[in-house]
């Protein structure tokens, strides 16, 4: 990667102020042909922009950031400019014919760790801290991640103790080491091995929360899928009509559930038919249930038939059209969306579903698929380590284990997953 001067806006845009951030070597000395004088350093300072020929770009902010003590690790510069378009057009270009160049998206981020500002799961933290759309993300991204950091850690000390261990047993074969020796490496082998299983069983919540939920709604046509839909989402997202057959695709709103992203999706209603395009809708709706975190089946008050629902989803039944003056079967939750009875009912058993299904009850967050991966690695060679006899065998499982443990917080062979980590992040980042 070069390391050439970069700067993009980290600031969103529509603001009053659109606050632009260079670093690299040539940073302070870009700048510098840009001010009348440069000001003091972590100190804001007015100062008036010119290009190359004099002419005014802006009245800006300007503080210096010297390296290493940096957010990249690198010399940067920060401009607080006015927030028009036109203003950071300006600028921009003033910055790419003095030799800097744009950002690419995560690339304050990469330099900071190659830099040792910050280890790779303090940079997925925040990543998934700046995508956060909920309460319940913010707090994965920030509470959850210091979590996992704190049990890397403990891992990491607990496995280098282990090594050195097992490393004495290798190098002392003759000598009379006590029997307890071996029996307490043992022991904290599979205490470690043991606390890393823990977090792994937790990973799955922690995920569902970082990506979102979706909810399936599943019944026959006209059973008032669409109209609970649009009750949910508190906007008119899917036609209504007495039509049967009318959603044919699948139609979604994303809403907040006690601070978990749901994604409540409506489906083409669950019938034989003879017409090519609903039958192939009745097939997405039926896949997607499958696929889904939790169905929402309903049957019309008028027509309480429940669809077929696939055995392994969770599943909450719903009577809908309450409103209607016929027997309403009892022990299901009955809504009705014309007049609004029973949808705080049921908006509380599906927050409390949402809730149910993320919360990871403030265990270390596994909350990325690398993590995962590399956490599930590390297991596997300790277990393989536990069930090794020999002492050579038993310490070349430990080395496997700690070169996955590394992976882990980015302290070895990480260059082939860095492209795929920062890439996610946005321009400024």
């Amino acid at each position: 990667m070069s390391f050439s001067t970069i700067f993009a806006p980290i600031t969103g845009r529509g603001g009053a102020v659109s606050v632009v951030r260079l670093s690299g070597e040539r940073a302070v000395q870009i700048v510098a042909g840009l001010v009348t004088a440069l000001p003091p350093a972590r100190r804001a300072s007015l100062q008036v922009l010119r290009d190359a020929h004099g002419a005014v770009l802006d009245h800006a902010l300007v503080t210096l950031f010297p390296g290493p003590q940096s957010y990249t690790g690198e010399d940067c510069v920060e401009l607080a400019l006015h927030g028009g378009r036109a203003v950071l057009a300006a600028v921009s270009t003033a910055l790419v014919a003095a030799g800097a160049r744009p950002a690419e998206a995560g690339e304050f981020t990469r330099r900071a760790f190659l830099n040792g500002r910050m280890n790779l799961l303090e940079a997925e933290a925040i990543a998934d801290l700046v995508a956060a759309e909920t309460e319940a993300q913010r707090r994965l991204a920030i509470d959850g991640a210091d979590a996992l950091q704190t049990a890397c850690a403990g891992w990491r000390e607990a496995l280098r103790q282990v090594m050195a261990q097992q490393e004495a047993l290798i190098d002392f074969p003759d000598e009379d080491l006590p029997p307890e020796v071996e029996a307490k490496l043992l022991l904290d082998m599979r205490r470690l091995h043991d606390e890393m299983l823990a977090v792994l069983a937790a990973s799955p919540r922690a995920e569902r929360l970082r990506e979102g939920l979706e909810f399936v709604i599943l019944g026959a046509p006209n059973a008032g899928k669409s109209t609970l839909l649009n009750a949910l989402a508190g906007e008119d997202v899917a036609i209504v009509s007495d039509m049967p057959g009318t959603t044919r695709d699948a139609i979604g709103a994303r809403v907040d559930l006690g601070g978990v992203p749901v994604q409540i999706t409506d489906t083409a209603g669950l019938r034989d038919t003879d017409d090519a395009i609903e039958a192939e809708g009745v097939k997405r709706a039926r896949a997607r249930g499958e696929q889904a975190d939790l169905v929402i089946a309903v049957a019309a008050a008028d027509a309480p038939l429940f669809p077929p629902v696939p055995e392994s989803a969770e599943i909450l039944y719903v009577i809908t059209k309450s409103d209607v003056p016929v027997f309403t079967p009892s022990g299901f939750l009955a809504v009705s969306a014309k007049t609004g009875d029973g949808l705080p009912k049921l908006l509380k058993t599906l927050t409390e579903k949402a809730i149910n299904l993320t919360d990871t009850r403030g265990a270390a967050a596994l909350a990325r698929p690398r993590q995962v991966a590399c956490v599930r690695e590390t297991a596997a060679a300790l277990a393989q380590a536990l069930a090794a006899d020999e002492p050579e065998l038993r310490g070349e499982e430990l080395r496997i284990a700690a070169s996955a443990l590394g992976r882990l917080v980015g302290t070895l062979g990480v260059e082939e997953i860095l492209d795929a980590v920062f890439s996610g992040f946005c321009i400024g980042k």
